[in-house]
C-alpha cells in the first residue's frame, strides 16, 4: 500500500486524530504523517482543523477501492485469517470483562464501578493479562504478515502496565491511549485488511 494510501488507512481506524495519533497507529514517523495528511487536505481526501483531520467521503471512497488489491496477499493467507479468527475469540471475552470492568453489580443491578474495591479490580486486571497473554501470538502472526502491526503490540502493553500501575483509565478510558482504545484500533483496522464486518 502506498504511503498516502496507508496514511488515509491509519486516519479511518482512528475515525478522526492527529499526526501523532496516526503515526502511533501506523508505527511510522510522525513528520512523514503530517505532510502525507496535509496533501491528503490538499488534494479533497481529508479534512483538517487545528491540528485534527478527518477523512472525507472522497477519501474513504478511494481508500475502500484500495483494499483489495493491497491486501490481497494477506487476505489468501491461511496463517493471517486463521489469527482473525482466533482473535475474534479473544475480542468477545475481552468485551465481556470490559463491561464487568466499568460496572459492578450491587442489589440486583448494575452500576458504574468506582473503583472503590481494589480486589475487584484487580481480578478483572487479571483476566486482561490472561486474555493479554493469549492475545500476544495472534499479533505476532498479524505483523508477521503486516510487519506494521507490530506498533499495536507494544501499546497494548503499555496500556496494561499502565493499568496495573494504578492508572484505571488505562484500561478503557476514552481520552488516553487505553487498552479497549488501541484494541478497537486494532480491530478496526484487521477488519479493513481483510473485507470483513464487525461482528460485536
Amino acid at each position: 500500500m502506498e504511503t498516502n494510501v496507508l496514511v488515509l488507512h491509519g486516519l479511518v481506524v482512528k475515525k478522526a486524530g492527529t499526526a501523532e495519533q496516526i503515526a502511533a497507529i501506523l508505527g511510522a514517523d510522525e513528520a512523514q504523517v503530517r505532510a502525507e495528511l496535509e496533501a491528503a487536505v490538499a488534494s479533497g481526501d481529508v479534512a483538517g482543523a487545528k491540528g485534527t483531520f478527518m477523512p472525507t467521503p472522497v477519501g474513504r471512497a478511494r481508500l475502500d477501492a484500495a483494499y483489495p488489491e493491497a491486501y490481497a496477499a494477506v487476505r489468501k493467507d491461511e496463517a493471517f485469517t486463521g489469527a482473525a479468527d482466533r482473535f475474534e475469540v479473544v475480542n468477545r471475552k475481552l468485551l465481556a470483562l470490559l463491561t464487568r470492568w466499568q460496572s459492578v453489580p450491587q442489589a440486583g443491578t448494575t452500576v458504574p464501578n468506582d473503583h472503590s474495591d481494589p480486589a475487584y479490580d484487580n481480578a478483572i486486571l487479571d483476566e486482561l493479562g490472561d486474555l493479554h497473554e493469549r492475545a500476544e501470538p495472534i499479533l505476532d502472526a498479524f505483523a508477521d504478515a503486516v510487519p506494521r502491526m507490530k506498533a499495536y503490540a507494544g501499546r497494548l502493553a503499555a496500556a496494561y502496565d499502565r493499568a496495573l500501575a494504578g492508572e484505571t483509565d488505562f484500561v478503557s478510558g476514552v481520552r488516553v491511549d487505553s487498552y479497549h482504545t488501541v484494541w478497537h484500533e486494532l480491530h478496526e483496522d484487521l477488519l479493513r485488511i481483510l473485507g470483513r464486518t464487525r461482528q460485536e
